[in-house]
C-alpha cells in the first residue's frame, strides 16, 4: 500500500511538470508567431497542441508579447 502511494505521488508530481512545460512550449510558439506575423517576417512552424489548456494559454500570452515587441521595435 505504501509503495502504491509513493508511485501515485510521483506520477502526480510529474504531471505538474508536464503542464508547465506545455505552457512554456506554447508561450515560445506564440511569441515566435506573434513576432514573425506582426513584423511580416515569415510563417512559423509550431507544435499546435490546442487540446492542451496550458499550451493554449501560453500560446495566447506569448503571441501578445511577441506582437508587442515587434510594434516596439525589438530586434532579434
Amino acid at each position: 500500500m505504501r509503495q502504491a502511494i509513493i508511485i501515485l505521488s510521483i506520477a502526480l508530481l510529474l504531471q505538474g511538470c508536464k503542464g508547465r512545460n506545455m505552457y512554456d512550449l506554447g508561450w515560445d510558439d506564440g511569441h515566435a508567431s506573434g513576432y514573425n506575423t506582426t513584423c511580416e517576417i515569415r510563417s512559423t512552424i509550431i507544435e499546435g497542441a490546442w487540446d492542451n489548456i496550458a499550451y493554449s494559454m501560453g500560446y495566447s500570452e506569448g503571441y501578445a508579447a511577441g506582437a508587442k515587441e515587434c510594434r516596439e521595435g525589438v530586434k532579434y
